[in-house]
């Protein structure tokens, strides 16, 4: 049976008393465990249950005025009554947005650190270029964050691009904003390498996953091929003369990484099984989502890598995100790392496909 709006909204506050009172309660105190369930539980819930609390001493109010406005026995009461109205009824449609809102489902990744994928595609030396100019782009962003990047892996050509970098981007929500990057980003200039000016169109993909739990991927050792090998990059004196670079296979997968920054081969290992498990997680939730409708799906970062998200064309100054037809005139703020505008106009899109 479908809950009117106030049996909701009892619901939602009755849930979040029953949270608060266990947080007092001796025998779940002494449960550390769950102790720390309920305590994120309540945290997660406090915004929607102050909201549903307003609204609810909002829908009374407006009730009890009207009583008072059918009834018409206090002339001066019945003034007073209307006149508050108008402000009562502003605010319950405030409150229902912001209840509709927050009562879409989140993501349960949205939370996480993140392992962020660029590489160089369409354009050759340019795309390495423009990769490069991506991870600048979103390093600045991080650091704007204060959230902390730490490199894995990178592919550098030599004159100051990338064919491929990873890094992990740690810190409260990073996957949440990030992930809405996943896809071909395009750059329209004039590479530093054409000599007669011309505008070329180059591309870049990146992937944005996040960052798997030890518990979620089970990895059988006996599925590993583990390859140790010199490092071809540059780097202090022992990495070249040392196997310390990293290939790991995963054999039923077939998905190869492999991590040669380090001087320690352990390091390079475990940065290099890092990678492995974000790539496992990310491949067994596509598969997942691809059992579910297409009419189910948000049409905002779902990490579809075969089609444009975004171009950066350089003559006109211009950005614009073709998934929500976003444009915007001040291109060098956001290759400086000024994202929110973008990423909180594709959030909203996102909350709203899910709420239709």
């Amino acid at each position: 049976m479908e809950q009117t709006p106030n049996q909701q909204l009892n619901r939602i506050i009755a849930k979040f008393e029953q949270l608060t009172a266990e947080l007092s309660d001796e025998k779940v105190i002494r449960d550390q465990a769950r102790f720390r369930r309920v305590a994120k539980e309540r945290s997660d819930m406090e915004e929607i249950a102050s909201v549903a609390s307003e609204l609810r001493g909002v829908l009374a109010t407006i009730a009890d005025n009207r009583q008072v406005i059918a009834a018409g026995e206090d002339d001066e009461l019945v003034e007073l009554a209307r006149a508050e109205m108008e402000d009562l009824e502003a605010r319950e449609e405030e409150l229902e947005e912001r209840f509709r809102v927050l009562m879409v489902p989140r993501d349960p990744n949205d939370a996480r650190n993140t392992i962020v994928e660029i590489r160089a595609g369409t354009g050759g030396e340019e795309s390495a270029l423009f990769a490069g100019d991506l991870l600048r782009m979103y390093s600045r962003y991080i650091e704007a964050k204060s959230w902390k990047m730490e490199l894995l892996s990178k592919n550098e050509t030599g004159i100051g691009g990338f064919k491929e970098v990873i890094f992990l981007v740690a810190g409260a929500g990073a996957y949440g904003r990030l992930k809405y990057e996943s896809g071909v980003h395009r750059v329209q200039r004039v590479p530093a390498t054409e000599a007669s000016g011309r505008i070329h169109t180059s591309a870049a993909t990146v992937a944005v996953l996040p960052e798997a739990e030890d518990v979620e991927v089970e990895i059988d050792p006996n599925e590993l091929r583990v390859d140790v090998f010199r490092s071809s990059g540059p780097g202090g004196q022992s990495v070249n003369t040392t196997d310390s670079a990293v290939r790991i296979t995963h054999i039923p997968t077939g998905i190869v990484v492999s991590c040669q920054d380090e001087k320690s081969q352990h390091k390079n290992r475990a940065k290099a099984m890092k990678v492995l498990q974000a790539r496992l997680l990310d491949r067994a939730q596509r598969e997942q989502d691809a059992k579910i409708s297409a009419e189910r799906r948000s049409q905002v970062g779902t990490g579809d890598r075969s089609a444009k998200i975004r171009t950066y064309n350089f003559p006109q100054q211009r950005v614009t995100d073709h998934r929500i037809g976003l444009t915007l005139h001040r291109l060098d703020e956001i290759v400086d790392g000024e994202l929110d505008e973008i990423i909180d106009a594709l959030a909203r899109a996102d909350t709203l496909a899910k709420m239709k």
